[in-house]
């Protein structure tokens, strides 16, 4: 990185270029990265906490479903209003507010009785995370040089992994200590910190507040919904993000309860393994397609080679053929994600003005993806009856999982057969 690059992004505080980049780690990658953690502790829990729910609110798995899934529909609702708040107030100030919302829904949820309240508490949640990605990854194309782009964005969803394996282990141990209601009520307090962390410590550029209109923000929005590359890359980015999510987050758990015969603790291990390869997968994606870009390799000739991978991985847990081995899921969770590269593509596609409602538009559709897959799955699996031990059929979880890598596989398709520009 050259001195006038770290000057132009960063300034001159310092008498060397890496004293100001560290000063943006502090200030900015890491009260963000923070509210990420959050994000995605939430969104994994009730993987570990479902057996609870179920006995003590009395879910089907559609409920189950929808219970979970309803987090990520408030979260892709909000989605292009949070680019138009992102590009004209900027990420500081939106990020702490909406934080804020998300405390208010885990104190909800925390009194759930039914599972209407808890739909409330749960949604809320979810509305108040919304801008966990998209906030962080403005900041990020404000605060760090282009050409590092998808390395830190790796880095940064590096730490949605942690949050996601805190919900695993950490949380299945603390469960012995208290029970799930106090859990979330501990959450709150630790989200409102984060709120306040993001509107104190994060700084503000000259450049992060637009002064545009609403009228000229729309037509942006219209500029990337008109843009080829955006169509050509949403479908095949949405359907295989919000598979991975819907599942991680929620399905995976009683699959290996159910198909794979674990009992809860090897649940919670299991569970562990998948987001450890996942966090890997955050962390080693954006460094190796840095590291390949010198060569002229592409982030779209990444997404080519490593997307099959990932389907390989889901046909051996479609198929069952290493029921009881957590090699599929590893390779599930190590690959899972790499799709999250189409962001920082967008971020380098289109000008710098339109990075946060880019973003937005192809977080819309993911986020939208995963309440369908998620609610979708647990339908498909109440066509099947409970099993003696209470479980769900491995028939059942064969048909939907089957159904929704059937929708991926299309979208690869297209992905190779879409109408297309140079980039």
């Amino acid at each position: 990185m050259s001195k006038k690059t770290v000057s132009e992004r960063f300034g001159t505080a310092g008498p060397s270029g890496n004293v100001t980049i560290l000063r943006a780690v502090l200030t900015v990658f890491v009260p963000f990265a923070g509210a990420f953690f959050l994000s995605y502790l939430f969104r994994s829990i009730n993987a570990v906490i479902a057996p609870q729910l179920v006995s003590e609110v009395g879910l089907t798995a559609a409920d189950l479903g929808l219970l979970t899934s309803a987090f990520f529909l408030t979260f892709a609702a909000f989605q292009i209003p949070l680019g138009l708040l992102l590009d004209r107030f900027g990420p500081r100030r939106v990020q702490s507010v909406l934080l804020v919302s998300a405390a208010a829904g885990a104190v909800v949820f925390s009194f759930g009785q039914s599972i209407e309240l808890l739909l409330v508490g749960r949604a809320l949640i979810g509305f108040g995370l919304a801008g966990g990605l998209m906030s962080s990854f403005k900041a990020i194309t404000l605060w760090f040089p282009r050409e590092s782009w998808a390395m830190v964005n790796g880095c940064f969803l590096g730490m949605g992994g942690l949050g996601a394996i805190a919900a695993t282990v950490p949380t299945e141990a603390l469960l012995q200590y208290m029970d799930w209601r106090g859990i979330f009520l501990m959450l709150a307090g630790v989200t409102v910190l984060s709120a306040g962390v993001i509107a104190v410590i994060v700084p503000e550029r000259a450049t992060e507040v637009s002064t545009q209109t609403i009228k000229d923000q729309l037509r942006g929005l219209g500029q990337v919904y008109r843009d080829p590359l955006f169509w050509r890359i949403a479908p095949v980015a949405a359907a295989s993000l919000s598979n991975s999510m819907a599942i991680q987050s929620l399905w995976a758990g009683p699959w290996l309860r159910d198909v794979a015969g674990f009992d809860r603790g090897a649940v919670a291990e299991g569970l562990l393994g998948l987001t450890m390869a996942m966090t890997a997968g955050f962390f080693l994606t954006g460094t190796i397609v840095d590291f390949l870009r010198r060569w002229g390799i592409t982030t779209v000739q990444v997404l080519t080679v490593i997307v099959p991978v990932l389907f390989v991985s889901q046909f051996c847990v479609v198929l069952e053929l290493m029921p009881q081995s957590i090699l599929p899921w590893l390779l599930f969770g190590l690959t899972g994600n790499v799709c999250n590269l189409a962001y920082a593509h967008m971020s380098r596609h289109f000008p710098i003005e339109l990075a946060g409602r880019a973003n937005s538009a192809l977080n819309l559709m993911t986020f939208s993806s995963v309440f369908l897959t998620q609610y979708g799955i647990g339908v498909i699996i109440d066509q099947w009856p409970v099993t003696e031990l209470g479980g769900y059929a491995p028939q059942a979880y064969q048909a939907a999982f089957g159904f929704f890598l059937t929708i991926q596989l299309v979208a690869y398709l297209w992905f190779h057969l879409a109408p297309r520009r140079k980039d």
